[in-house]
């Protein structure tokens, strides 16, 4: 990640500009339903296909949604804009739930989620705008359990015990439990501080989705979602404020998304997978979970517990959600034209970020969403 220092400045003075714009700008949008969508702002020139007499696109954007990708967002927008300076695009990261609603109320341009959209928010969506509702990936990420204990710099931890620690059967962090899968680890006699989502999130979607799954007494308790009743722990705003928690609390263990845990420094546990290894969450084990997943027509599918050898097991896509159909030209032109530089060029600024790219069947799969976005 030898940019990583770069890119995080930029990203931290673009984000502080864009959460003023961006509010601004979706308090002010909006359209009626049955319209095709518009969250308005967009510049629509003499020619009618969203590009000046000179060739340059020209549009305004607003997108709003998942927190996982947000830092990765903000950087392609931003090095996007460098190229296209008549292109303005705004990014909210509210959490996906949030994009999901103001996808469907049409008052911005483009939602984003860490969670495909249930059949019925699709069905919802696409009765108010018209329009069908497009499913693009855009990377994979890992969600890593990042926890604050100074003095071990190394954890070990399997699907058994991480649903025990977050359903708060496990309270200590010298549980035996844990003991038994850190054979002569210092484990300190010091309680557990649980740090979950607050917010509606697809983050939180794909862990208890992954709980669900490897651990029953999870599935029959918590069970999946966006939202779910925590049976422990306390809240935090968003990737970045689950991460600011367990940085600030020693004795914590959170869920965030990698480039969060690494950006704030944070210890990440080993995670035991399908294949019964302890695998450390990277760029290399996130890539390795998507290797040889079939891909539904609609794109909405999930890599989680992946049975590669090497393949971290709390791993999803976040997807980019539009409408086949928008109402101005411009913005059609800018958003396809930011999607698939995004999906190309944009490839080494994820990898810098600590996201995994698309395998070239999927990236081909999610471009052909793209060129399906029109008048």
């Amino acid at each position: 990640m030898t940019h990583k220092g770069k890119r995080i400045g930029w990203v931290a003075v673009l984000a502080a500009a864009l959460v003023l714009m961006v509010g601004l700008g979706i308090a002010a949008a909006g359209c009626g339903g049955g319209d095709l969508p518009s969250a308005g702002g967009g510049t629509t020139t003499s020619d009618g296909t969203g590009t000046t007499s000179g060739g340059e696109l020209s549009a305004s954007l607003n997108g709003a949604g998942a927190t996982f990708p947000k830092p990765l967002y903000i950087e392609w927008i931003g090095e996007f804009q460098m190229v296209n300076p008549g292109v303005k695009i705004n990014y909210q990261g509210i959490g996906s739930g949030g994009g999901i609603e103001q996808f469907t109320k049409m008052t911005v341009d483009f939602g984003a989620s860490d969670a495909p959209m249930k059949d019925e928010e699709v069905a919802a969506a696409e009765t108010a705008s018209g329009a069908k509702v497009l499913h693009i990936p855009t990377v994979f990420g890992s969600v890593v359990l990042a926890y604050n204990l100074p003095d071990l710099p190394e954890l070990k931890l399997d699907s058994d015990t991480l649903a025990a620690i977050f359903l708060g059967e496990i309270t200590n962090w010298n549980d035996a439990k844990i003991a038994a899968l850190n054979s002569g680890a210092a484990l300190p006699d010091k309680a557990i501080q649980v740090v979950h989502r607050s917010d509606s999130s697809g983050t939180t979607n794909i862990f208890t989705s992954y709980l669900a799954e490897v651990n029953q007494a999870w599935a029959d308790a918590v069970g999946a979602g966006k939202e779910v009743q925590w049976p422990a722990g306390v809240g935090g705003q968003g990737n970045d404020g689950v991460a600011a928690v367990v940085q600030q609390q020693e004795g914590s263990i959170g869920y965030v998304e990698l480039s969060y845990a690494i950006e704030s420094n944070l210890t990440m546990a080993s995670l035991k997978n399908a294949a019964g290894n302890f695998i450390v969450p990277s760029l290399e084990s996130t890539s390795a979970a998507a290797g040889g997943a079939a891909f539904p027509e609609d794109l909405r599918f999930s890599v989680a517990n992946s049975p590669n050898a090497d393949a971290y097991p709390i791993v999803g896509a976040t997807w980019i959600l539009a409408y086949d159909k928008m109402a101005d030209p411009a913005k059609v032109a800018a958003l396809k034209a930011f999607l698939t530089w995004s999906l190309t060029d944009g490839t080494a600024v994820a990898e810098d970020l600590g996201y995994a790219p698309l395998p070239d069947d999927l990236r081909a799969l999610a471009l052909a969403k793209v060129n399906a976005i029109g008048n």
